[in-house]
Formats: C-alpha cells, structure tokens, sequence
C-alpha cells in the first residue's frame, strides 16, 4: 500500500507498507524531506515494522518518537506526519494528482444561491458525475454567512443588516459566521472526493486542503500558517476562515467533502462591528481585544487588485494540480435555485437556530 501526505508548511512524506497478519510489514519511509543522522531513517522504519495495523497516527507517531537516535534533527517531517501517512496508504488515499481539477467562476450570484451551490455540486463530486471542482464565487450583494449550529439572534445584529442592506443567510457548513461585500472578499469552495482526505483527522483535513492557498500567499510575499482549527493567518492578523461538510454518496458509499474559505481582501470594520454581534469571548481566545484586529484585508497585505489576487491563488492551484475551466450545468443550476428558494432563503432554515 502507497500513502502519500504533504506536511503543511513542510515536505512531501511517502510511505510504502504491506500488512501482513494485522501488523505493519516491510515499511519504507521516503521523502523530500531532511533528517539527521543517516540511520535515523531505518531507525524510522524499523519503529513501523510490526505495529498493529489499526494503530492511529499518534500511536505510530510514539513509535517513532521514541525509536530516533538521540539528537535527530527533522527538517519539514515530523513524526505525526509519518504516522498520517501511514494512515492513508492504509486508508487507499488519493493525491491531488490522481484528478481532474474543474474550475468553475462565474458571474455575481445571491448569496442564497452560493450556499446552494455549494450543497449541489458536492453532492454531484460524491455522486461520481461532477470532476473534483474549485469554485470561485462572485458576490451580487453584501451578506452575513452564519454557520449551521449557530443562533441567529446571537451571531447577527438584525437592524444593523437592515440597515445596511445585507442579506443573512446560513451555510451547511459549521463554524463561526462571516460579513462579505462584493469586491471585498475573496471565498472559495473546494468539492473533493472524500477519498483525497482518508486517513486524516478533521483537523488535519483543514489543514492538508489549506495547504495549496499557503502556497499561493507565500508566492504573492505573504509569509501565511494555517492557524487551528479553521483559520489561515500571517503575523498581522487573521486573513481568512474555512469549514467544511461532509456529504454521503449514494447508498451510503465514500462520498464528498466541501470545503471552503473566505479571505478579507478589504474589510469595512464599521459596518461589520454594526452588522456582527462579536462577543468578548471570542475575541479573549484569538489573543486580542478589538474586532477591528482580527482581521488583516490582503490589499494593503499584497498591493494587488483583488482580481489580481484570484488570477495569483488559480494559477498556483493550477500549477501545482492542473486545473481546466468548467462552469455549472444547466441542471446544477436548476437544482440550486429551486435549493436556495425552498431552503437557504426559508425562515425555518435561516432561523432553526433561533
């Protein structure tokens, strides 16, 4: 079995194992890593041969800890990436390679729309009739996204989004809630089979499918770091936040994941503060007392212009995985919007948590 894992920020870890009577035979450890002394390798090796197949990352992650030469020095691998995969050569994980990325960025659309959207086309990923899909969005009105499990009535600020026109509406996804304007924000989604994720945490999901926008950054001369569990961050603040659902396919086979983000190309911290309702305790565990510095826009970051931005994050995405341009069928589209009225723009939807 072959596993491959990208340690975020790191290098490219690659695994070779069979399983022979329930435990772990025959591993090869490979990579484009550096790690010192020499033996330090087999050392690696050796800790893997004969754990039990069912040992999860941590537990092959101890193995290998306590099994290095003493001063072994590790440079873009760490145990636990090892031990992740591990996992996914156990797990038959795919690579980003193994696909045929789709593009899909179209015009302005509600934001009701874009939350249905999202819902249609990872259920086509998870059915087999949709390629793995990056979708840009393009917003035709200023919103508040909140997500699945959280109050309304806590997270919005309802006359100040009457007063400033914005539409709320609330995503499939969990996690905290987002205020966007059009031209302010750049959100993505990714729809990806869910066998581009096995053997990794849920937490390490965030990060492997995050790991592609650090790139991107890092190329436009933004030092940025995946900050858990859902945030992408730099040393002047928070830039962007992602979450992510999960989707069965038929029959209860493998099916599909979303995940998506939103960056803060520029931000009206005024209106967000009158829109928003951000309470103290959510700011005490981000380390600040203010808002206004949780969020640092990408065009003072980068002096781009936002399409600029995109064009920079598509390219790299392309670069590293191709990526051909595609758009939604005339059937998806049928189905988001008859979604977006039924569901995303219904009371019962928008408000089941009051």
């Amino acid at each position: 079995m072959h596993g491959e894992y990208k340690v975020p920020g790191g290098k490219l870890v690659v695994v070779d194992v069979d399983v022979v009577d329930g435990v772990l035979r025959h591993a090869r450890v490979a990579g484009d890593f550096f790690l010192e002394p020499d033996e330090a390798l087999d050392a690696v090796n050796g800790a893997l041969e004969g754990a039990p197949a069912d040992t999860d990352a941590a537990g092959l992650a101890a193995r290998i800890e306590a099994a290095l030469p003493e001063g072994t020095v590790m440079y873009g691998l760490t145990a636990e990436g090892i031990g992740i995969a591990v996992r996914r050569a156990l797990a038959h994980a795919t690579d980003w390679t193994d696909y045929d990325w789709q593009l899909v960025h179209e015009g302005p659309q509600p934001p009701a729309l874009h939350m249905a959207l999202d819902e249609v086309l990872t259920a086509e990923v998870a059915a087999g009739r949709r390629p793995p899909t990056l979708r840009v969005w393009e917003w035709a009105s200023p919103a508040v996204i909140i997500g699945s499990f959280q109050s309304l009535r806590n997270e919005v600020d309802a006359e100040g989004a009457r007063r400033h026109g914005v539409d709320v509406v609330r995503r499939i996804s969990g996690g905290g809630a987002m205020f966007v304007e059009p031209g302010n924000t750049i959100t993505y989604s990714l729809s990806v089979p869910e066998a581009l994720v096995q053997g990794l945490s849920f937490q390490d999901s965030y990060a492997y499918l995050d790991d592609w926008v650090l790139g991107a950054l890092g190329d436009m001369g933004i030092r940025a770091w995946y900050q858990p569990l859902n945030d992408i961050a730099t040393d002047q603040g928070k830039i962007a936040g992602a979450a992510q659902k999960r989707i069965v396919g038929p029959d209860g086979a493998p099916g599909a994941v979303l995940h998506h983000v939103t960056m803060a190309y520029d931000i009206d911290a005024d209106k967000m503060l009158e829109v928003l309702r951000i309470g103290k305790e959510k700011l005490s565990d981000k380390g600040t007392k203010s808002a206004k510095k949780r969020v640092d826009p990408l065009r003072r970051q980068t002096g781009l212009p936002r399409e600029a931005v995109i064009g920079r994050m598509v390219d790299s995405f392309r670069a590293r995985y191709g990526l051909t341009q595609g758009k939604v069928t005339d059937g998806e589209l049928a189905r988001a919007q008859e979604l977006a009225t039924s569901k995303f723009t219904a009371p019962e939807w928008v408000a089941r948590v009051p």
